[in-house]
């Protein structure tokens, strides 16, 4: 499958998971590769970025500004590593792999306005202490058009 687009360039279908690489996220996609496999249905990793949370890409030189599609390709790839990492290559190959420059719970919900089903951990990077859900699993829990599993 391995559609390796924005996601806001297409639609999803099947499961949606989010993942930025912390221990909740990884529990989420360990959850939706399972159901994926189990419904039979495609597997979508989603991973957002903006420029002030993306290093800047390697290949570029010191003090030069690269376009947007330089920060993508640096944020697909370091996805890419992270889901053959999670997955292994075989079943890594089978997903669809997403890096979407954007705020993640509007990315998500927007995500899941094809999906049969979104995934998300309870929190990630950047949650406050004191929320039980983290600020993106409960924008996906209120606002997703579709189911929305909050794996804990």
């Amino acid at each position: 499958m391995t559609d390796e687009q924005v996601v806001s360039r297409i639609e999803p279908e099947g499961v949606v998971v989010g993942f930025d690489g912390s221990e909740p996220s990884r529990r989420a996609l360990a959850w939706a590769v399972e159901e994926a496999r189990l419904r039979g249905r495609p597997l979508h990793v989603v991973r957002t970025w903006k420029l002030t949370t993306t290093e800047t890409p390697r290949t570029v030189p010191a003090g030069t500004v690269p376009p947007l599609h330089d920060f993508e390709a640096q944020v697909l790839s370091e996805l890419r590593a992270d889901v053959e990492r999670e997955m292994g290559a075989e079943a890594a190959s089978m997903a669809g792999v997403h890096a979407v420059h954007g705020g993640a719970g509007r990315v998500l919900v927007e995500a899941g306005a094809t999906a049969d089903m979104l995934v998300v951990g309870r929190r990630g990077h950047g949650g406050f202490a004191g929320l039980l859900l983290g600020s993106v699993a409960d924008q996906c829990v209120r606002h997703a058009p579709c189911p929305v599993v909050t794996v804990h």
